[in-house]
C-alpha cells in the first residue's frame, strides 16, 4: 500500500493513530480504542491526500507535520461522516 506523503509506513501507523486519538477527543461522541484510533487515523489520513492531491497540492513531498495535519482533518472528517451517518440511521 502507497501512502500519499513521503513518510515511511511505520511513522504513518504512529501518526495516523496520533492523529485519530486525537480527532476522537475534538469530535464530540467519537471516543474510540486505540486499534480503532489508529485505523480512522490513517484512513483519514490516506483520504485526506488523495482529496489534497485532487485539489492541486502536493502531497507527495509531505513530512511528519504536514502528514499529522492532513491525517488529523481527514480523520475528524471521517468521524463527522459516520457521526452522521449513525445519526440518519438511526431516525
Amino acid at each position: 500500500m502507497s501512502t500519499p506523503t513521503a513518510v515511511s509506513w511505520v511513522a504513518y501507523l504512529i501518526i495516523g493513530g496520533i492523529a485519530g486519538w486525537l480527532a476522537s477527543r475534538i469530535v464530540s461522541g467519537g471516543r474510540s480504542g486505540i486499534l480503532l484510533n489508529i485505523v480512522i487515523g490513517v484512513i483519514g489520513g490516506y483520504l485526506g491526500g488523495m482529496l489534497l492531491s485532487w485539489l492541486g497540492v502536493d502531497v507527495e513531498h509531505g513530512r511528519r507535520w504536514f502528514t499529522f495535519f492532513v491525517a488529523l482533518g481527514g480523520a475528524i472528517l471521517l468521524l463527522l461522516l459516520v457521526r452522521l451517518l449513525r445519526t440518519a440511521a438511526r431516525r
